[in-house]
């Protein structure tokens, strides 16, 4: 009988459910986007009933069309997930209900609690990287918890009575789709966990020096799991076709593209260009702390296996600024067009876009600076502006890759590209330009999902894949996968002359930081 793998894609701006085959080719797909909430300037909120609403309708739909291509759900083995990662949600333990709208990764509300905490330390902002890995910042999800223990006297009133859960939001769909406050299951996977600063990327469990840090009580924290391993099973009245599937895969969405893209060998890396950007870097079971501006991250972790390592360079704002183009100043009308109006024009024609809509992440971590567009003439067209909007991931990666560069001692070859933005020839073509890289994208594009797939058929239990992790490993080593190949097509002198246009642009928009304006709220 055939078998398949389903797996909950949870991005930022929308939910999707895909079905793959025992040979990992996709099946069939369904996507819905979800609301965003923007209550201020650098506010960004989700409703958690949203999300789940969203993602039920998406398997739904999924289904649905499996049925209609002749298949049936009861060969479907296994469902793993992977999520957006540091969008924190809280919810009541009693109730099942939402205490406050989720609040995602990007938003950039947490400033002045990561001002205050970062003075509580002699070492500022690194208070918590020898134990975290991570920076202190508005990124990650226990200052996100800080806030909102700070400003929702509902939070602080069920925190302190033991009445919350918090989790981030693969934690939120599995607590739902395991029967929620019918006995639903709280836990969450190695990766989501290292992106909160509460787990000790070396024991792998909570810290309970990081949650003194914050204020938290342990009682509201989900179990950690592998990535791969038995997290529960469905049991819930909307999926009764789903009833008793397990949930055997779980990861945040860049290290399920790490997984998808069969990164398992130290040096391999990828690169993710969603509504952000994420490039992993695997150092094996090696913790490389950064001394450039990196995180140091939990890459994965098979049951039975040591937790792999990574390093990270995110950028916040890549397919958001195509959005942005679209939405807010409608120089296109679909996303797809801005390939075509980029590629117009051979040169940027000195403008210089810098995208820093929620600050800029690595490895500049400056969260208080605001986005800018210098080099502006007469001559500039909406092509120039387009071209320069596909250059400001490509540059931000070039400053992550040098990071990286310098941290692992061991220089990268080739990059692995997926997500959305990677489907654009122009920007993967400047991508090889302005690396000096050889940039490799796979002809099946679905890397997040295909790896949160792996993850949940990998498993024992499930034994879509025989053999386990390392047997799956090995073989995707061997396997000849094909791969479309961008190489550069500028020399080296160009390459530095629009490096360091990108570099006069980074220095002068860090001078432009205004102080916040009532007004433009309005």
């Amino acid at each position: 009988m055939p078998s398949f793998i389903g797996a909950i894609d949870n991005g930022t701006t929308s939910s999707r459910f895909l079905i793959f085959d025992e040979n990992g080719n996709l099946v069939i797909g369904h996507q819905l986007e979800y609301r965003q909430i923007f209550p201020h300037p650098g506010w960004v909120e989700q409703d958690p009933m949203d999300i789940l609403g969203s993602v039920f309708t998406c398997i739904e739909g999924a289904l649905r069309k499996f049925e209609l291509q002749g298949n049936d759900v009861k060969d479907l083995r296994g469902i793993g997930i992977t999520n957006q990662r540091e969008t924190a949600v809280v919810w009541d333990r009693t109730t099942g209900r939402p205490l406050h709208n989720a609040i995602v990764w990007s938003d950039t509300r947490t400033q002045d609690v990561v001002t205050r905490l970062c003075e509580t330390s002699e070492k500022g902002v690194d208070a918590l990287k020898d134990i975290c890995g991570l920076p202190l910042t508005t990124y990650f999800s226990a200052v996100k918890l800080r806030w909102l223990l700070e400003h929702s006297s509902e939070v602080k009133e069920a925190h302190d009575n033991g009445n919350m859960m918090f989790g981030t939001v693969d934690s939120w769909l599995i607590y739902n789709l395991t029967g929620g406050k019918e006995g639903g299951v709280h836990v969450t996977d190695v990766t989501n966990a290292s992106r909160t600063m509460l787990m000790d990327i070396k024991t792998l469990k909570w810290s309970e020096e990081c949650l003194k840090f914050f204020g938290v009580n342990a009682d509201i924290l989900p179990e950690i799991k592998p990535s791969s391993t038995h997290f529960g099973k469905i049991q819930h009245p909307t999926l009764d076709r789903l009833q008793d599937v397990p949930i055997t895969g779980c990861l945040g969405d860049q290290h399920a593209a790490l997984v998808g893209q069969h990164c398992f060998q130290v040096g391999e890396a990828k690169n993710t260009y969603g509504t952000g950007c994420f490039m992993l870097f695997n150092t094996g079971t090696k913790i490389t702390p950064s001394n450039n501006g990196l995180l140091t991250t939990v890459g994965y972790q098979f049951e039975g296996e040591p937790a792999a390592y990574a390093l990270e360079g995110s950028i916040a704002a890549a397919g958001s600024a195509v959005k942005w183009l679209r939405d807010n100043l409608g120089v296109i009308r679909t996303a797809e067009e801005i390939n075509d109006l980029a590629a117009h024009v051979d040169s940027n024609g000195g403008v210089v876009f810098v995208t820093a809509f929620s600050g800029l992440f690595a490895p500049y971590w400056k969260p208080d600076v605001r986005g800018s567009i210098v080099g502006i003439s007469q001559h500039t067209t909406k092509h120039h502006l387009a071209r320069a909007t596909l250059e400001a991931t490509c540059f931000q990666t070039r400053a992550i890759l040098d990071a990286m560069n310098a941290d692992s001692g061991l220089p990268l070859k080739t990059l692995r590209v997926d997500g959305g933005l990677s489907n654009s020839d122009t920007c993967m073509q400047l991508q090889a330009n302005i690396l000096g890289l050889e940039v490799a994208r796979p002809l099946m594009r679905e890397s997040t999902a295909l790896g949160a797939a792996t993850a949940a058929g990998v498993h024992l239990g499930v034994g879509i894949w025989k053999g386990g992790f390392k047997a799956f490993a090995e073989r995707a080593h061997k396997a000849k996968e094909v791969l479309e190949i961008f190489n550069p097509k500028i020399n080296d002198e160009e390459r530095a002359k629009e490096y360091e246009l990108w570099q006069m642009a980074i220095d002068a928009t860090m001078q432009f930081k205004p102080k916040r304006n009532e007004s433009w709220e309005s």
